[in-house]
């Protein structure tokens, strides 16, 4: 069993960033819940983990393990990411001001992006049992990300 260690690991780095990254491209796509811009910084760590963990697909040894450590680091901090966007919608801290303040009716570039949603950071738009999606993407990466490291370690 310890021997399986390492490809479960591998499994949870390259399954959960794509099922998280699938799920957010469909809240957007097909039920339209468009991302905010701390939803797109979740995004990228999500992007570079699966990335990391389908390269370690084609390296052997310690490139390998280098490259699932690292996937794992990126799950860590798009969860991490996830947990300070949580705080920002429950109102526990402030997020950047580009993200929550509202547009300014004077800006020339206003006319341009009018169809354009406007999507604020401090706003969660959709929960289920009081967890925002952010809220769910810090529970789930920064679990995933532990489980992936003990059973990396494990070996």
């Amino acid at each position: 069993m310890m021997a399986h260690s390492p490809i479960r690991a591998h499994l949870v780095l390259l399954l959960v960033p794509a099922a998280l990254l699938g799920g957010a491209l469909a809240a957007q796509h097909a039920y339209g819940l468009y991302p905010c811009e701390m939803c797109m910084w979740q995004r990228w760590p999500h992007v570079v983990a699966l990335i990391l963990a389908s390269l370690a697909l084609f390296v052997k040894g310690g490139a390998r393990a280098s490259c699932l450590l690292l996937a794992a680091l990126a799950l860590g901090t798009s969860g991490a990411i996830g947990a300070f966007h949580a705080g920002v919608e429950y109102g526990f801290w402030t997020g950047p001001t580009t993200c929550t303040a509202p547009p300014s009716a004077s800006d020339d570039f206003m006319t341009a992006i009018i169809a354009a949603p406007v999507v604020r950071c401090d706003t969660a738009p959709w929960s289920l049992f009081g967890i925002s999606l952010a809220g769910y993407n810090a529970l789930i990466s920064l679990l995933s990300a532990g489980v992936a490291l003990w059973l990396m370690k494990r070996r």
